[in-house]
C-alpha cells in the first residue's frame, strides 16, 4: 500500500533530508587516500548525532555501520571497516537518517584524487540519469517514466543498469510501497499521486548489470569487476512537481 503524506509530515522529512545532505557533504569534504571507510562512517555518524537525528542504517537488519561504504566495484551496502580508500577510488556513500519517526535517504559516489576517465564519465553519467529520473515526479505520469529515463539514458551510454536493487517509498518506514525500479516502460506502475516520496537511486554499472552479493551477507558488487556508481535523492511528488528533500 502506497502511503501518501501530509504537507507537515513532508516537511519533517525535509529535516531528516537535510541531516542526510549535511552527512554527505561533510564526508565529501573528508575523503582522501589513506582513510579507512571505518573512519568515514565514525564522521558521518557524527555529523548525524550532531543534528539531533539519528542514523537510520546503524543496526538496521543487523547492519553495523551508520553509512554504508562502497569502493569503486561495489556497487553498495558496503560495510565500513579497516579497508583503506586509496587515490584514483571512487566512493559511494549511502547515508539514512531519522528525525520525528520520519526517514530522510540520500546517496552520492566521489571521486578520490585523480580518477580515471572511465570513472569520471561513469559518475556524471549516473548523476545525470538520477536528474532525469526526478524530472519525471510529476503528478499524472506513471511511475514507470521515472525509471524509463534511468534505463534509456545509461544503456545509450553503454552502461548496466542493476536490477536485482530498486529504490522505494519511503516515509515511517525506512523502504515503502512502491518499489522504483531503475528499468522498465513509462507505461509501468502506479500513477504519481501528490503526497508520494520516493527514495530514487540509479545504480550504474561500467559494465554488466549483473551484480553478486559477498559473503559478508551485505556487500554487492559487479559480477565483471569493473566499476559501479551511485546516486540518490528522496523525492517528494506536489502539485508543482518534484520537491527534492535531500538537499543541503
Amino acid at each position: 500500500m502506497i502511503v501518501l503524506k501530509t504537507r507537515d509530515e513532508i516537511e519533517i522529512m525535509r529535516r531528516a533530508g537535510r541531516v542526510v545532505a549535511r552527512a554527505l557533504d561533510a564526508a565529501g569534504d573528508a575523503i582522501c587516500p589513506g582513510m579507512t571507510t571505518l573512519e568515514l562512517d565514525r564522521l558521518i555518524e557524527d555529523v548525524i548525532r550532531a543534528q539531533g537525528a539519528v542514523p537510520a542504517f546503524k543496526n538496521y537488519r543487523g547492519f553495523p555501520g551508520s553509512a554504508c561504504i562502497s569502493i569503486n566495484e561495489e556497487v553498495v551496502h558496503g560495510i565500513p571497516g579497516d579497508r583503506v580508500i586509496g587515490e584514483g577510488d571512487i566512493v559511494s556513500i549511502d547515508v539514512g537518517s531519522i528525525v520525528n519517526d520520519f526517514y530522510g535517504d540520500s546517496a552520492r559516489t566521489f571521486p578520490v584524487g585523480a580518477v580515471s576517465k572511465e570513472k569520471a564519465r561513469l559518475i556524471d553519467s549516473t548523476q545525470n540519469c538520477l536528474a532525469l529520473a526526478i524530472d519525471k515526479v510529476r503528478i499524472g505520469f506513471k511511475l514507470g517514466a521515472v525509471s524509463a529515463a534511468v534505463q534509456q539514458y545509461a544503456e545509450s551510454r553503454g552502461y548496466g543498469v542493476v536490477r536485482q536493487l530498486v529504490g522505494h517509498g519511503i516515509g515511517r518506514q525506512m523502504h515503502e510501497d512502491p518499489q522504483v525500479p531503475n528499468f522498465g516502460s513509462p507505461e509501468d506502475g502506479p500513477e504519481l499521486e501528490s503526497g508520494m516520496v520516493l527514495a530514487i537511486e540509479p545504480m550504474i554499472n561500467a559494465g554488466t548489470h549483473d551484480v553478486k552479493t559477498m559473503t559478508d551477507g551485505w556487500t554487492v558488487v559487479t559480477a565483471d569487476g569493473q566499476a559501479s556508481a551511485h546516486f540518490e535523492h528522496t523525492v517528494a511528488v506536489t502539485d508543482n512537481g518534484p520537491d527534492i528533500l535531500t538537499l543541503s
